[in-house]
């Protein structure tokens, strides 16, 4: 336990060490030195340790690989140039090129990292900075070049409950996780490697997803998830004032005359229950017209109401 603590304490003061921002930096320079984790992993290259590796992939003169911007529907007019159209792929000598940046750009920062966290200098964290933006700009460009392979594969696959919004994001993360450990020193090319990653994690989310559907078979329900406690109160306060009622009508707390008794319990259907009688169908059992019927009716509702408010309703 003592041996875990301690090495917590050691990662996160190496972490404060690293993203304090140092004295002489601007404010932009601040938040990308902030930014940069604590290690960075890389996959080695034989060409990495030789000095002019950096200008033949950095340099003035290097070779620059331009991926243009993807989107999952794109509108390509019809008259492309034919150039601008065959920059839609990369060609091997391209790809090779990406990764070896890729991967020397993570190489130079894992090793400023280490000599920062040594010691602390400006000037090695303006380099820091430089080389985190290029391991971003590599990276993003190796994720353009091969987005439409994440596409490809979603389109082969189909699984059960699995929207294809959902499909397309795992398949950008495995893409990203195939990004920072292909070897291009292997002489495979990326797609392979990508595409059999892409499957590999829509297979996960398939049996993620079944497994999920073991243990909850049912569809969220909102309307089932709404706590029943007003409608049960409603209800039992209901069935309350209905028996008081009953009472009061039972020994004439009210005071209603016969006529009286007669509209409310028939109106009402307080004594056989189910449906109240109308109006017309009151009056012609007591001998009045409708209207009489009502205003009896008010009158004895109002006795009522003074005999609840009594005390004899239940709360």
């Amino acid at each position: 336990m003592k041996t875990a603590i301690l090495t917590v304490a050691k990662k996160a003061a190496t972490k404060e060490v690293q993203t304090t921002a140092l004295t002489g930096l601007e404010e932009t320079e601040s938040q990308k030195y902030a930014l940069i984790p604590d290690t960075v992993g890389f996959v080695y290259h034989n060409s990495f340790s030789s000095p002019s590796t950096e200008d033949k992939l950095f340099g003035e003169n290097a070779n620059q690989v331009e991926v243009p911007a993807w989107t999952h529907f794109p509108e390509v007019p019809e008259d492309i140039p034919t150039v601008h159209a065959k920059r839609m792929t990369l060609s091997g000598a391209d790809e090779i090129k990406l990764f070896l940046s890729y991967n020397y750009a993570r190489y130079r920062l894992a090793k400023l990292i280490k000599a920062q966290q040594r010691r602390k200098a400006l000037a090695r964290a303006r380099q820091m900075i430089m080389w985190h933006d290029r391991v971003l700009a590599a990276r993003g460009a190796i994720a353009r070049a091969n987005m439409a392979l994440v596409l490809a594969m979603a389109k082969r696959t189909r699984i059960p409950n699995v929207e294809f919004t959902e499909l397309i994001s795992e398949g950008n993360m495995a893409l990203l996780r195939s990004v920072e450990k292909f070897d291009v020193a292997r002489g495979f090319k990326f797609s392979t490697y990508a595409c059999r990653a892409i499957l590999k994690s829509f297979n996960r989310l398939a049996t993620k997803t079944g497994r999920y559907r073991q243990h909850f078979p049912t569809e969220f329900d909102p309307e089932l998830e709404q706590s029943d406690h007003d409608v049960r109160q409603h209800e039992i306060q209901r069935e309350d004032s209905i028996e008081a009622l009953r009472e009061i009508l039972t020994h004439n707390r009210a005071h209603l005359t016969d006529v009286e008794k007669t509209i409310v319990l028939e109106r009402f259907s307080l004594a056989t229950g189910g449906k109240g009688r109308t109006l017309a169908e009151v009056g012609k059992i007591v001998g009045l017209t409708n209207e009489r019927v009502r205003q009896i009716q008010n009158g004895a509702l109002t006795k009522i109401r003074i005999a609840l408010d009594d005390g004899y309703l239940v709360a």
